[in-house]
Formats: C-alpha cells, sequence, structure tokens
C-alpha cells in the first residue's frame, strides 16, 4: 500500500518495507525474463531484461510515487510492443504490482481508467490472433480482464482494511484516554477531600489556640499551609494528565507517601498507627497507587465524618495481593447512612475493582472499618 509518510513509522516497520520492495522487484525481473525464455524469446537482452529491470526498478519507489510507478510501468511495456518486441505474457501481469499498489490510494478511480485503457491496447494488438485462434483470443482478453479486476479489488480491500485497523487504534486510544481521565478525576478527588479534611482540623486548632495560645494556633497553620502545597503540586500534575499533556507529569503518591499521610493526619488530631506485614518493594506501582488512596481517602472520611479520635491501618503485603483495612473508633458515616454512597466510597470500590479486587465498608463492633483486597498484576489467582 502506498504510505503517504514513507520515512516515518517504527524502523522494524520500515525495514520490512523496503524488504518487501525489494523482494518484489526481484522477483517481477526473474518471472518475466524466465516466462519470456520459456515461450521462446531468443534474445532477452534485446527488450525483455530491460523492461524487466524498468518495472523491477520501479518498485521500489512504488509507495512514495504510486500512480508514476503506474503510468511509467504501462509506458514501459507500452514501448516495448510498439518496438515490436513479442510480450511474453501480456500486458497487465508485469504491471500487477503497480496495479495494486496505486488501487489503494485514493486516486483508485484512475486505476480502472488506466486498466481498460490498456486492456483495449491489448485486444487491438491482439486482434491477428483472432483471425486463426477466436478461442485463444478470447481467453487473453478476458484473463487480462479477470485480471485487473482481482487487482483493483484486491487493492481496495486492502485499503480498506488498513483504515479499519486505523480507526480500531483510534477507538482504543481514545478509551484509554477515557479511562486515565477518569482515574485522574478520582485522583483529583482523594487529593482534595484529604487535603480538606486535614487543612479543616487545622484551622479549627488555630481558630481555637489564637487568643489563648497564638504559638500553637500558628503552628497549625503551617502545618496546614505546608498541606496546601503538597495538594497543589499534585493537582497540578493531575491537571496536566487531563489537558493531554503528559510530559513533566511528578509520580503518583505510593507506598513511600504513607510516611508522610500518616503524619499529615496525626498532625489533623487523629491518632493513626501504621502496621504494615510483608515486602513493600515487590508491589507493582498501579497496585501501590491504589493502596495509598485506599488509605488516603478512608482517613480523609474519617476525620471528615467519623468523630473518632483513633485510627489503625494494617497492610499485608503477599505475594499474590495487597490486603488493606482501616479501622477507627468513629461512628461511621453521618446519620447511619450506608457505607456504599458517597463519591468517596464509590471511587475506592471503583478503583479497587478496575484491578480485580474487592472492597468493603461498614459499621463493626466500636467504630467503622474498610478493607480492600486487591490482586498484584500478573499474579496467578
Amino acid at each position: 500500500m502506498a504510505d503517504p509518510h514513507p520515512g516515518r513509522g517504527p524502523a522494524p516497520v520500515r525495514h520490512l518495507a523496503r524488504i518487501t520492495d525489494l523482494a518484489l522487484a526481484a522477483l517481477t525481473l526473474v518471472f518475466f525474463v524466465a516466462v519470456a525464455l520459456a515461450t521462446g524469446v531468443r534474445d532477452p537482452w534485446q527488450g525483455t531484461i530491460p523492461l524487466g529491470l524498468l518495472l523491477g526498478a520501479l518498485l521500489l519507489v512504488r509507495r512514495r510515487w504510486p500512480m508514476t510507478v503506474l503510468l511509467l510501468s504501462i509506458g514501459g511495456i507500452l514501448v516495448y510492443h510498439l518496438t515490436g518486441h513479442w510480450s511474453p505474457a501480456g500486458w497487465i501481469w508485469p504491471a500487477a504490482v503497480a496495479y495494486f499498489t496505486a488501487a489503494t490510494t485514493p486516486r483508485v478511480r484512475w486505476v480502472p481508467a488506466l486498466g481498460l485503457a490498456q486492456l483495449v491496447h491489448s485486444a487491438v494488438d491482439a486482434r491477428r490472433v483472432l483471425d486463426h485462434n477466436p478461442v485463444r483470443y478470447l481467453i487473453h482478453v478476458a484473463g487480462e480482464g479477470l485480471l485487473l479486476a482481482v487487482l483493483v479489488a484486491a487493492g481496495l480491500t486492502y485499503a480498506a482494511g488498513m483504515r479499519w485497523r486505523e480507526r480500531l487504534r483510534e477507538t482504543d486510544s481514545r478509551a484509554r484516554a477515557a479511562e486515565e481521565r477518569l482515574r485522574v478525576s478520582h485522583e483529583v478527588h482523594d487529593v482534595i477531600a484529604h487535603t480538606l479534611a486535614v487543612v479543616g482540623v487545622q484551622l479549627n486548632v488555630a481558630a481555637d489556640a489564637l487568643e489563648e495560645d497564638p504559638a500553637a494556633a500558628a503552628a497549625a497553620l503551617r502545618l496546614a499551609k505546608n498541606i496546601r502545597n503538597r495538594a497543589m503540586a499534585d493537582l497540578r500534575s493531575l491537571v496536566t494528565v487531563l489537558r493531554d499533556d503528559p510530559a513533566g507529569t511528578a509520580p503518583q503518591a505510593d507506598l513511600a507517601s504513607l510516611g508522610t499521610l500518616i503524619s499529615d493526619t496525626r498532625a489533623a488530631g487523629l491518632e493513626v498507627t501504621l502496621d504494615e506485614h510483608g515486602d513493600r518493594a515487590a508491589v507493582p506501582a498501579i497496585t501501590a497507587i491504589a493502596v495509598h488512596r485506599v488509605v488516603q481517602e478512608s482517613l480523609a472520611n474519617t476525620l471528615k465524618h467519623a468523630g473518632a479520635s483513633k485510627a489503625e491501618v494494617t497492610i499485608g503485603y503477599r505475594p499474590r495481593s495487597v490486603t488493606v483495612e482501616i479501622t477507627d473508633d468513629g461512628r461511621g458515616t453521618p446519620g447511619g447512612a450506608d457505607a456504599t454512597e458517597g463519591h468517596g466510597l464509590t471511587g475506592m470500590r471503583e478503583r479497587v475493582s478496575a484491578l480485580g479486587g474487592e472492597l468493603t465498608a461498614g459499621p463493626v463492633p466500636g467504630g467503622f472499618a474498610v478493607r480492600a483486597d486487591i490482586p498484584v498484576a500478573g499474579s496467578a489467582a
């Protein structure tokens, strides 16, 4: 097929295209000369080999100039006949590859017209056969016409297939982009929810201590400012993704950021303990991000709604899965609402489900618990 950008594409694809063109050029030369010798041509250097070389050489640039290659191929065959040389195998097939390549281009409508003109000339040129062998003449003309039809149809089919594959790639790319935007929207929600929860607590502390303990109020405000700055950095990187410019995005929060997350939550007044079992280094990045976001969202909910004084985060790293459990001594969701309600829990559930895991959340004796079981990517079930 003609390539509108022959110099582009992956290197292996370009190398394969060059090898294919070289092979077709060699086959055209060898087959044309072999048929000529097999059908009685005595001196192939007097027209047969030069024409074969021309037809083969033209195929080396067929992807860049498909219509030019077809016109020059037809012109070479015409000159071959007009100079008194007998064609060893008709008019159409020596230019078969050129016809096929041209039929894959947007100018395909000119290909049948050129082919029909060549067929008419072929029929007129072979009229002397009609006088003594009408059957052979009909076979010659019908065979040439059938070959032309097959080449044009094959070119059209190939071009349609390539367009269909390109549309599939574009559709798949758009789907992946939409999935990424949905994931990023969850990230934005998690970052904002956690930041507002922690900053809100610190502002309340600052407001209560402003008159009696200005130093404590100042410390609370500084902590709120630091948390806000980190959140803004996260949001900038996420918004960059939403703007279709992935360059310069910061790494997403993962297991290495759990310490900072726990420290921020403790500073907001919630007594948090972190208990980890297993090797966190073996956890893939996508699973690590999900674990961090589950912990972050759960602690944010605890700060905002639970009225809890302490929480415990337990993470178990196993070869095939990671288990995350966050429990607190609060009252759970406000007003006894169903634990599945709200964007926070819904977002966590969707994130875990997308990785093949399961998340449960609900009241437990003495408080509220969120538990997530997340398979490790690439592990066997």
